[in-house]
């Protein structure tokens, strides 16, 4: 089945994003009690950064998009009349 024509290629999921995210906070608490063999809570904060790095480049991707959408750039666009346009 063919993609749809105006779907922005690479958007990421919200889903994985809110899971990814949800499962860090997880993390966070648990090794926040500080009850955590050494060796688990290594291991967490191992999947934690994964986590965090996964979240900020979906974050970052959508940003992107975003900006992308909204034609926004670093130089303002000059605005043309259509009779300047000759």
């Amino acid at each position: 089945m063919a993609a749809r024509p105006d779907k922005i290629a690479d958007t990421p999921n919200v889903a994985t994003f809110e899971a990814s995210l949800k499962e860090l906070e997880a993390l966070v608490q648990r090794m926040e009690q500080g009850e955590q063999p050494l060796d688990e809570a290594l291991r967490d904060f191992e999947r934690g950064v994964q986590l965090a790095r996964q979240c900020q480049a979906m974050l970052a991707s959508a940003q992107a998009k975003v900006d992308m959408l909204s034609n926004r750039t670093d130089q303002p666009e000059p605005f043309l009349a259509d009779n300047d346009a000759r």
